[in-house]
């Protein structure tokens, strides 16, 4: 099923959305890593469904169902992904449940920074908070600190240079806006989060968050490495914390690396699904 979503700004987006039978109890409302279209997430928010809990896909601006796409004279940034997009889409996906539904928030690798960065702004809005193959990109909190340090550097440059930052040519990301890829190098150079015209001190307000956190790392992940994930942790010392470092023996074989869980997402999705209930549980 996909709902029509609508920005402040008129953007336009299709949400997609899975409903498990029977009872609603909980939604998971999940966001994509950069540069990757919510549908290459169905068989994950299938496993979920299959487990009792609904799932929302979100869109970002510029990808898949989108109407808008990067170039000169189209730019957006954290800005509006977090006060224009994820509000129109969190109202549509919350209008087709019951009152009482248990709302978490989730995403995978900047989906997962963008997550804690929204409920950092709307902390009593959910109940958790759900992070895989995620973490700060911050230099020095990977192996080859050097070139992320140096893409940090360089990509707003190019960004800005032609437009968008062509990351399908690269084989980084999507073809992405140059005000996203400036709020993000901004992060990965200072291992702080703030974005161009908002005035919100993100640091200060995640560190106040007090939701469950499960942070999912996989071993072979050189572009979210469990050193990464700690960083972003790290800034929610209040949060109760839930940590694994899953290998390709947990996945079944599967390759323990940034894209590979997607194809077969039954490990992750009993993770997450575990985790929320027992969550839950806990606070009621």
């Amino acid at each position: 099923m996909t709902l029509p979503i609508v920005a402040g700004d008129g953007a336009t987006s299709e949400l997609l959305w899975l409903c498990p039978p029977g009872e609603i109890r909980h939604l998971l409302y999940w966001l994509p890593a950069m540069g990757v279209a919510a549908k290459h997430y169905l068989p994950l928010a299938e496993a979920l469904a299959a487990r009792g809990i609904a799932v929302a896909l979100h869109e970002w601006r510029g990808i898949g169902s989108s109407n808008r796409r990067a170039g000169r004279h189209s730019d957006w940034a954290y800005n509006e992904l977090l006060t224009l997009d994820l509000p129109a889409g969190l109202a549509a996906a919350q209008a087709q449940l019951p009152a009482r539904t248990g709302c978490w928030l989730g995403g995978h690798s900047l989906g997962g920074q963008l997550s804690a960065l929204y409920a950092s702004l709307h902390p009593r809005e959910f109940a958790g908070l759900a992070l895989v193959a995620s973490g700060s990109p911050f230099w020095r909190r990977f192996k080859q600190g050097w070139l992320i340090g140096l893409a940090c550097v360089l990509a707003p440059w190019l960004a800005q240079l032609i437009g968008r930052l062509p990351g399908r040519q690269l084989g980084f990301a999507g073809n992405e806006a140059r005000g996203v890829i400036a709020d993000w190098a901004r992060s990965g150079r200072t291992g702080r989060y703030a974005a161009k015209g908002m005035a919100e001190d993100f640091e200060r307000q995640l560190s106040a968050l007090e939701q469950p956190v499960l942070g999912l790392s996989l071993s072979d992940d050189w572009l979210g490495p469990p050193a990464s994930m700690d960083w972003l942790l790290g800034k929610m010392p209040k949060a109760s914390r839930e940590q694994s470092i899953l290998a390709p023996l947990d996945l079944g074989g599967t390759p323990a690396d940034h894209f590979s869980w997607m194809k077969s997402p039954d490990v992750m999705a009993e993770r997450i699904a575990q985790w929320m209930m027992k969550s839950a549980a806990t606070l009621r």
